[in-house]
């Protein structure tokens, strides 16, 4: 699944209901406006805003992830915690000292998480479908994030 792009970015956000084309939608989204911030002659204040706009939503992840009524496995919910980790150490360096190069690395994390997130595993379409698709890969089926 992918969304329409237009000049001023993607123009159909998912309905509501569905957190994992939402999760999806949002680390695209956040990708695109890094790689539009790696732009040659790109202000400085649009990669510093992509990149504390992708911090962000990497802390919505953490602090869903880190609840205990999250329904994750303990397993991947230490590898998220781990690659939301690296997320944040990055995002620092990256504010602290700016290079549009950078972002190379978060661009490509957002991406292939999304990627992950916008197939629907064939033992979970069965129980997604029953469940109206409640809960999300990421287990941050509560929180809500805005671009």
């Amino acid at each position: 699944m992918s969304y329409p792009v237009n000049k001023t970015g993607y123009m159909n956000v998912p309905p509501g209901g569905n957190p994992r084309a939402t999760e999806a939608w949002a680390l695209t989204e956040t990708a695109r406006r890094m790689s539009e911030a790696q732009r040659e002659g790109a202000p400085i204040e649009q990669l510093l805003g992509a990149v504390r706009l992708n911090w962000r939503l990497w802390t919505i992840f953490q602090a869903e992830i880190s609840d205990d009524s999250c329904p994750l496995a303990t397993e991947i919910r230490e590898n998220m915690l781990s690659l939301s980790n690296f997320v944040d150490k990055t995002c620092v360096d990256i504010i602290s000292d700016p290079t549009p190069k950078k972002l190379d690395i978060l661009i490509s994390i957002n991406r292939n998480l999304a990627a992950g997130l916008f197939e629907t595993p064939p033992q979970d379409a069965a129980a997604e479908s029953q469940a109206g698709e409640k809960s999300s890969a990421l287990g941050t089926g509560s929180a809500s994030f805005s671009v």
